[in-house]
């Protein structure tokens, strides 16, 4: 077996494509990797451990304290039983007359358990610890952190002990400048932890030179480019039956996730002015009961549908359905401008031509392989004008499209992986 590597990422993985990408690329290489993730309790044939091959294993950790767990399905057991509620509630008053030193602070502290901020911190503290336990579980000569909130869990594995380990810090995001991530506390975590690690990916060269004005040096650039699919498959899962749509009716896709700030309601406000087509958005997220809710108050259900997310490996089977693909960010944080985000080169994997914002990881990639167009994000109009462009030109579409043929032999994995692994065999 060759060196051992704890990987952490704050997710269920099910659908990080990098990780996976990373993961397999480091056990096919020698290396024995264990990725440390967190357990779905929603899903219940979601394992606990996974053998993805003699040397990738998955470890995922409890989400929530067994103590928690126990309050909150006594809580919903008395809400439910109002009679066994009432007369519990009257021995816990009695109690707390008879024992106020021990029965008073219990009750402030089972309150701010279930009712505060505080449960949401005790949730992720209880990951955060079960993880640092997985972690020097083993003997491990490299820790590898996906993104800001595993960083503490790596640094704390890999030089919390007498013989320091390496640690990988491998930045997904701009942590300093994206959606939800607005305080100054992501800022100083950061700033104060990069300068402990041993090595640090970015997934472009513009968030790498952000990164270098931020703290002063030049990270390594790893594209975050999907696994090769050159077989020319046809396989795939027949989109307008499953919508009951036209056989001949064009399909404008949108795949990812449905969170704000991916310019997914400018689609919604073009949709009606599309000279053909429908709109497709494939995934789930926080803001799609929003989004449903507005397309059926602009009354667009025949023009605009919403299918679940679907398993990273069927993903493609659902691209191959597209006229056109849809990666449409909008400028609401660095972390959107400076993307060159994995959806991009799905499309192309699949030769799938796409409408996308003029960012520039994106625009050089697709104004200089011709693989689509780039428009304004932030107008609908700008949207729409490209869209109907490719309807009324299927000719020029179909131009595009073989240049996503071409294109694909030069943004993948099997490219890209020697880049990754440099910095590993260094």
């Amino acid at each position: 077996m060759g060196e051992k590597v704890c990987m952490f990422v704050w997710n269920h993985f099910t659908n990080d494509a990098r990780v996976l990408r990373e993961c397999t690329s480091l056990s096919e290489s020698g290396y024995d990797v264990d990725l440390v993730c967190i357990h779905d309790p929603k899903e219940k044939n979601m394992p606990y451990f996974e053998e993805r091959s003699e040397n990738f294993h998955i470890y995922r950790v409890k989400r929530y304290p067994e103590t928690l767990v126990a309050l909150q399905r006594l809580y919903r057991f008395l809400i439910k039983n109002k009679g066994i509620g009432t007369l519990f509630l009257i021995l816990w008053i009695l109690l707390c007359f008879y024992l106020p030193i021990i029965f008073v602070p219990a009750t402030v502290l089972i309150f701010l358990i279930l009712k505060t901020e505080l449960k949401r911190i005790i949730i992720k503290g209880n990951v955060v610890v079960r993880m640092i336990l997985r972690g020097f579980s083993k003997n491990y000569v490299i820790y590898h952190s996906n993104d800001l909130n595993t960083l503490p869990q790596g640094y704390i594995c890999a030089k919390w002990r007498i013989s320091r380990k390496k640690l990988i810090y491998d930045s997904h995001e701009v942590q300093t400048s994206r959606t939800g991530y607005d305080g100054p506390f992501h800022g100083w975590l950061e700033k104060f932890l990069v300068k402990k690690v041993d090595s640090m990916i970015v997934e472009n060269h513009t968030r790498a030179k952000y990164n270098e004005d931020l703290y002063g040096f030049y990270p390594n650039v790893v594209h975050n480019y999907p696994f090769k699919q050159i077989s020319n498959s046809t396989e795939k899962v027949n989109i307008h039956e499953m919508l009951n749509l036209p056989a001949d009716e064009k399909i404008l896709l949108y795949q990812g996730g449905i969170q704000i700030g991916r310019g997914l309601d400018k689609l919604i406000q073009a949709a009606p002015y599309f000279h053909e087509g429908t709109l497709v958005l494939v995934g789930d997220g926080k803001i799609k009961p929003q989004l449903v809710k507005m397309v059926d108050e602009m009354g667009l259900n025949d023009r605009v549908k919403f299918i679940p997310k679907v398993p990273l490996s069927d993903l493609p089977k659902f691209t191959r359905n597209a006229y056109l693909g849809f990666q449409v960010l909008n400028n609401v944080c660095f972390n959107h401008y400076s993307a060159s985000s994995n959806k991009l080169f799905e499309y192309m994997m699949a030769g799938v031509p796409v409408v996308a914002c003029e960012f520039p990881e994106i625009k050089r990639v697709v104004e200089g392989e011709k693989t689509g167009i780039c428009v304004n994000s932030h107008d609908h109009i700008s949207i729409v004008n490209a869209v109907n462009y490719l309807i009324e030109n299927p000719n020029f579409r179909d131009e595009l499209s073989n240049n996503c043929f071409v294109a694909r032999y030069k943004y993948n994995w099997d490219t890209e992986k020697h880049e990754f692994l440099k910095i590993y065999n260094a």
